[in-house]
């Protein structure tokens, strides 16, 4: 007998059974709005063993690579074999919360003459002519992971977070993948799955927390420019070709437009809120350098701030900004998302089971995992932690050789679980990128590195690494560590500024026109940057 397998549980195959009913059987969360007849497209998952053992995809599954399924089209026809799968709504270990800024408290939807009003256009629009609760959402549309938080607009307290993973996944592991897939045979299709997959959280959240949908009457998203682009519906295919801009970039460049910020209405977007609630969205810096670096820099204090700083987002882009407010230098590193749970045999985002930390004790092995279940693979904080340890024990060059002549470091105890010579390689590449970014930079804008007063690191990644394994390997600067401040998730704080004030919107539309974006591939030392930031080792600015 063969047993169908799904977040660390499993129960006897069944023949004729879908995937979603073994789901429902391991009490498995999986969205659906459609009852499932596979039209919504929302019930995806990843099929990670025993493909054989299923019937063929159906009609309604085309639009899905070959490791990808609807759990309420995929049946069992063979009950001997195996089968695991896993959801692509699984609840990442993921900040809600990030740095906090004193700023004041002015909505542009307020309640007026017992009417909610939004100020979001140049006039003020009546978007209900009876008093009611006014709430707003905050959204950062990561790549990786997604994070919501509902606000109250009459006071300005946080309700409530939530975060899950980004069900675009099957259209590929970063951008540039999905900006290939939707610009392909299934326009549309990514678009479709992450509105799906807010109004399903936004249900959720407002269940919870006891707040009616049509009392939601704004929303902020901020995220990469391809993430933004294909949320509202632009087409991404100039992102993805030289010069890289988004369409709302060239339309900036020829006098079309004044901004690259956008704003549309929930009923366009087919987003469950308030049918006439804006959806705002704050300008790009550049290329791939989003509004969610924007949201970012809203965070920080950028407007206030009077020293030379570094912002580093790290995630499967990395962005930097840098400088002051007289001297502003931003670019964008391809990184990957090796460090992240791709390209790296067992890597895997921060859920639970991933280890976050290792280390070598007198030649013990020693590591933790997310809420100390079995470990099932290793996330970014872990691998720069088990790379900085094997450089420290003297077990691996700052070539990725080891020094056993071995092919593969295996972890012990680990189910498994090693990291080999191809692995490394491609996380080489990945700290690479970071590095580049980092020097290149710093070289552009003039500022000598020990004259900036704050690194300030943002995202959920970064919130977890440990500094001096992450400097000993060459993934940071060499900067003191009293100059290092982990922001968390900045970008979502930064939205929620957005949301709650909207003076904050009109300042950094004018901020962030005066920064200089740099094209790394274009630099004439880019290739020695690279080649030198592949090495594990700590590295000094070029």
């Amino acid at each position: 007998m063969g047993y169908v397998f799904v977040d660390n549980d499993k129960v006897p195959s069944c023949e004729g059974k879908s995937l979603f009913d073994f789901a429902d059987a391991l009490k498995v969360r999986v969205p659906t709005s459609c009852g499932r007849t596979g039209e919504c497209h929302e019930c995806i998952v990843q099929i990670i063993q025993g493909h054989q053992a299923l019937n063929n995809k159906t009609a309604v599954e085309n639009f899905l690579g070959p490791n990808f399924r609807l759990s309420c089209q995929a049946k069992i026809e063979d009950a001997s074999q195996n089968v695991q799968f896993d959801v692509l709504r699984r609840q990442p270990k993921i900040l809600s919360k990030g740095i906090k800024r004193d700023h004041d408290f002015l909505p542009s939807t307020y309640i007026k003459d017992y009417k909610v009003i939004s100020d979001s256009f140049e006039h003020g629009e009546i978007l209900n002519t009876k008093s009611t609760p006014i709430y707003g959402i905050a959204v950062d549309l990561g790549t990786t992971t997604v994070v919501c938080s509902l606000v109250n607009l009459e006071n300005g307290d946080l309700v409530g977070s939530a975060s899950f993973e980004n069900p675009q996944r099957f259209g590929g592991s970063d951008t540039l993948h999905r900006i290939s897939y939707d610009t392909g045979e299934f326009p549309g299709e990514l678009q479709a799955v992450i509105i799906a997959g807010l109004n399903f959280e936004i249900g959720e959240l407002c269940k919870k927390h006891k707040v009616r949908r049509r009392h939601i009457y704004e929303m902020i998203v901020v995220g990469n420019t391809t993430m933004r682009d294909i949320f509202f519906g632009i087409n991404v295919y100039s992102v993805g070709q030289k010069p890289y801009k988004s369409l709302t970039q060239l339309d900036l460049e020829s006098g079309d437009k004044d901004s690259t910020s956008l704003v549309e209405k929930a009923k366009r977007l087919n987003i469950r809120i308030h049918p006439d609630a804006n959806i705002h969205s704050p300008p790009l810096i550049g290329c791939h350098i989003g509004s969610d670096v924007t949201a970012d820099l809203v965070a920080i204090g950028l407007d206030i701030l009077d020293d030379n700083f570094i912002l580093l987002d790290v995630g499967t882009n990395t962005e930097i900004v840098l400088g002051n407010l007289g001297n502003l230098v931003a670019a964008s590193c391809p990184a990957g998302p090796a460090f992240e749970g791709g390209d790296v045999t067992y890597a895997m985002p921060g859920y639970d089971g991933a280890i976050e930390h290792f280390r070598i004790q007198n030649g013990v092995q020693e590591f933790s995992t997310i809420n100390d279940q079995s470990p099932q693979g290793i996330c970014g904080s872990g691998l720069i932690d088990l790379i900085a340890s094997l450089r420290k024990n003297s077990m691996m060059n700052e070539f990725g050789v080891f020094s056993n002549g071995e092919d593969n470091f295996h972890l012990e105890n680990a189910n498994g679980i090693n990291v080999s010579r191809s692995d490394l390689s491609a996380l080489a590449q990945a700290k690479a990128a970071n590095y580049c970014g980092q020097s290149i930079a710093l070289r552009n804008s003039g500022i000598d590195l020990h004259n900036f007063s704050n690194l300030f690191l943002s995202g959920g990644f970064a919130n977890y690494i440990d500094i001096d394994n992450a400097k000993s390997i060459g993934f940071l600067v060499d900067i003191p560590n009293v100059k290092i401040k982990k922001v968390g998730n900045a970008a979502l704080e930064g939205a929620i500024m957005l949301l709650k004030n909207k003076k904050l919107r009109t300042k950094f539309e004018l901020l962030v026109k005066s920064i200089r974006h740099l094209e790394l591939e274009t630099d004439e030392h880019f290739f020695e940057h690279f080649v030198e930031g592949c090495q594990f080792k700590k590295l000094a600015l070029m």
